[in-house]
């Protein structure tokens, strides 16, 4: 351990406007860096559930769908989140998973832009498997051909047969962060629709989905916005395309008049059309409850902070591990940065089991990557040094592997 690099933490955390939110959370003596796949428990989220159990549910029962403003939670919620991610009030509606809300997009965008000319659904060859996966049967219920291309050739890739461009803001496995602005430009000066997937990037920088003129966008809130396992994800319509969004669920909940019970559907305004059945209450409220963590905070001092964490575990890493046992595939630049590290290790799997032992918490991306995700609300500059300084501990202790093992992931969420 550097005496040097431990004073620096000390200073960097001294310094550190966020580092009072830290006590905002349940957390115990390890360094959790896991925040990328589940965010942490807000210290309060318990009690809240506990009420929405016992008297809203238990108590007063059918009548807290208007008493207690279930019916409205969607697009309240929704609203809560707009902030993070840069969009105006009544253009987000939460629930469904990120996976419904990715088919309801892609299929809504190839409706919006319906010239039979615009035969191509772009995939972002990189993506996380789902996206890949609901594309491919989006595109092939609309009669659309699926063309997967890396985020850095898709301006080459657009062209006149470009219907809908689906892109990862943050890549899951690298921490590779996408010019969100520069590529939706590219694909509107295509003619075609932007969707972007913000799993990776909500709640750890900025979106500015408003300000770029994005299309649509999804993401989860069980990562860097703390909802909990399996809180429900979002949608985001622009507001521009609204009256026109043609969700391919149309549920009761996104019907005009929800209880008229008509067998014609007619759809709702505004980002209600992107609701589908009835709302998942109990995740729902609590991914409420976590929310209110972000009162009063800044997503642009999140960055800064996020920034200088992972710029620091990169000194810190550089400083303390045996040479060539890890290599960064998270870029330098900052500009093409998310908020987590993805280390290359050849015997990743027993590297991150004994750095969970010793109370790191990471996680695996076979065959050979360990991630470490840095969530500003509750991470500090200790932390960081301090899981340097285990990792590279285990390091020296574990035998480098001549072919890394097929193994498991540490958790199933990305």
């Amino acid at each position: 351990m550097s005496e040097a690099l431990a004073d620096k933490a000390a200073a960097l955390d001294a310094a550190d406007e966020l580092a009072g939110l830290r006590k905002l959370f349940a957390l115990d003596e390890a360094v959790y860096l896991d925040g990328n796949s589940l965010g942490a428990l807000p210290s309060h989220v318990p009690d809240r559930v506990a009420d929405v159990v016992r008297r809203q549910w238990g108590e007063l029962r059918i009548r807290s769908w208007d008493e207690s403003g279930w019916w409205s939670a969607p697009e309240r919620i929704g609203d809560r989140i707009a902030p993070l991610v840069g969009a105006a009030p009544g253009q987000i509606v939460v629930g469904d998973s990120t996976s419904v809300n990715v088919f309801k997009a892609v299929v809504a965008a190839v409706r919006l832009n319906a010239d039979p000319a615009r035969t191509d659904v772009l995939v972002d060859a990189t993506t996380f498997p789902t996206d890949g996966y609901i594309a491919q049967s989006a595109a092939r219920m609309t009669g659309k051909r699926i063309v997967p291309v890396d985020p850095a050739d898709l301006p080459a890739a657009l062209g006149p047969s470009t219907a809908v461009a689906l892109v990862n803001h943050v890549d899951y496995r690298t921490g590779r962060l996408h010019d969100l602005p520069s590529l939706t430009a590219a694909v509107h000066a295509a003619g075609a629709l932007a969707v972007w997937d913000l799993c990776h990037s909500a709640g750890a920088l900025p979106v500015g989905l408003d300000a770029h003129g994005v299309d649509l966008a999804v993401g989860c809130t069980y990562k860097y916005l703390n909802g909990g396992p399996g809180s429900p994800a979002y949608l985001y319509v622009a507001e521009r395309h609204q009256d026109a969004f043609d969700s391919p669920l149309p549920g009761w909940n996104s019907h005009a008049d929800p209880f008229a019970m008509t067998p014609g559907f007619e759809a709702a305004q505004g980002a209600r059309r992107g609701r589908v059945g009835t709302p998942d209450i109990l995740s729902m409220l609590a991914l409420e409850a976590a929310l209110e963590v972000w009162d009063g905070v800044a997503v642009e001092s999140v960055r800064a902070k996020s920034l200088a964490l992972t710029d620091f575990f990169l000194e810190c890493v550089e400083a303390y591990a045996p040479k060539g046992r890890v290599t960064s595939l998270t870029p330098v630049e900052h500009a093409a940065r998310g908020s987590q590290i993805a280390l290359r290790c050849e015997d990743a799997k027993a590297v991150m089991e004994r750095l969970i032992a010793r109370g790191v918490v990471g996680d695996l991306r076979r065959p050979d990557v360990l991630r470490f995700g840095f969530t500003p609300l509750y991470v500090g500059f200790a932390d960081v040094e301090r899981a340097a300084a285990v990792l590279a501990e285990v390091l020296a202790e574990t035998p480098a592997a001549k072919t890394p093992e097929q193994a498991p992931e540490q958790t199933p969420a990305d």
